[in-house]
């Protein structure tokens, strides 16, 4: 084998054919993707001063070239006011790397028209890789709780009419309205996110998805003031997996039947999750009025209940705080729905809920392996009898499987 000699260092020419080459290739692909930093463009990492400008114009010489890029943020804190990160873009891939916090403007300052604070529209092969969204929602909820005129505020983060989307280890905290909404788009996927809101806070649903086809939810923790994830019409192909939820209101499909000519869910599964101290555990809802909307094919399996208020419900008289009932019959059909796998421990003495309607019962209901026990809240220094745990339903028709409890009369 002919060696060649550099240095004093003698190695093979086929080694170093297989050096080489991959140090090319690396090269090459260095070359190949763009990095603008958003410092380069004007931001200024005070947290004070409005860099909404400059994060625009990043995106802009992102989206304009045909090449990879990646819209750099570094480890520092950034004011932006509300943005639209418009598409479709030349490139296919653009990485919005975030190692810093990006502030909002307290609501005082935001005209209350604004529905998204950052917002991207009709883009295609984004990802949004880790940060902090800081949605400064605190004086507004404060606002709501007093009962004063306040706007309803934006979402934190709203994904639009948009394709093969990733948002991966990024950390949500504190938005006006919702932490996350998916409207309109396909191929999202959602992975080790964090959120974070007081469990007094009015509106904070943690990931609405809605009109959408093929998003996935993974490794995320949510703790907010409402849904931990809200699932709304025209959903189709959602994976929901290991997500740990609580406080909130559960994980929820609605609620439905808003509309006369309403879009159906379908082919939703929620798997390997944990609730604790939540309000609701895996709920579906609708209201009591005429609607062309429909749930099927929906699956709920290996979930764990810690003191969850209503572990597993169906409530198709879906009416919260009892104002502006409609007092009709829901025209939603819901069926094919699977319960599986589900156990801990509920804080209500009814466990499980089927309340379906009158006109369209629930068909198709399986429950499978389930094994939630009452908790009596105990107060200190009294002792109460304890009471069995109770499951209650109505319109209902399915089968159940193995070990259920509480039983099922109907």
């Amino acid at each position: 084998m002919a060696f060649q000699k550099r240095n004093n260092i003698s190695l093979p020419s086929s080694t170093l054919f297989f050096i080489t080459i991959p140090f090319l290739l690396s090269m090459i692909n260095a070359d190949t993707v763009i990095v603008n930093n958003v410092a380069d463009f004007g931001a200024k990492a005070d947290g004070k001063t409005d860099s909404s400008t400059a994060f625009l114009k990043a995106w802009a010489a992102s989206c304009s070239s045909s090449k990879a890029s990646t819209i750099y943020v570094p480890k520092k804190k950034y004011l932006i006011g509300p943005t639209i990160f418009l598409g479709p873009c030349k490139s296919s891939k653009i990485t919005f790397r975030i190692d810093g916090i990006l502030i909002a403007p307290d609501f005082k300052q935001m005209k209350s028209s604004v529905e998204n604070w950052l917002k991207f529209d009709r883009v295609k092969g984004v990802s949004i890789i880790g940060g902090v969204l800081d949605g400064r929602g605190s004086s507004l909820y404060s606002c709501k709780l007093a009962k004063k005129a306040c706007p309803r505020g934006p979402t934190s983060l709203g994904i639009f009419s948009s394709d093969d989307v990733t948002v991966q280890n990024l950390s949500s905290l504190n938005p006006k309205m919702f932490h996350i909404v998916v409207l309109a788009s396909k191929n999202i996927f959602l992975d080790g996110v964090k959120i974070r809101a007081p469990e007094d806070s009015l509106n904070t649903d943690g990931i609405h998805v809605g009109k959408s086809t093929n998003v996935r939810v993974l490794n995320t923790g949510i703790k907010t003031g409402d849904d931990c994830i809200s699932v709304g019409p025209g959903t189709e192909n959602l994976w929901i997996e290991r997500v740990t939820c609580g406080p909130g209101h559960g994980i929820s499909i609605g609620s439905l039947g808003m509309g006369l000519e309403e879009e159906g869910v379908q082919n939703v599964t929620v798997k390997d999750v944990e609730f604790t101290g939540t309000q609701n555990g895996v709920r579906i809802k609708s209201w009591g009025r005429p609607s062309k909307g429909f749930v099927k094919g929906v699956v709920f399996k290996h979930a764990v209940m810690n003191n969850v208020h209503n572990p597993i419900v169906i409530d198709q008289n879906y009416c919260p705080q009892h104002e502006g009932c409609p007092g009709q019959h829901s025209g939603v059909q819901i069926r094919d729905v699977t319960f599986g796998n589900i156990k801990g421990t509920s804080a209500s003495q009814v466990a499980m809920k089927f309340d379906c309607s009158d006109i369209n019962p629930c068909k198709g209901i399986h429950v499978e392996n389930i094994k939630l026990v009452y908790r009596l809240p105990q107060k200190q220094g009294e002792q109460q009898k304890p009471k069995p745990t109770e499951s209650y339903c109505r319109n209902v028709k399915g089968i159940t499987l193995g070990s259920v409890f509480p039983l099922l009369t109907c």
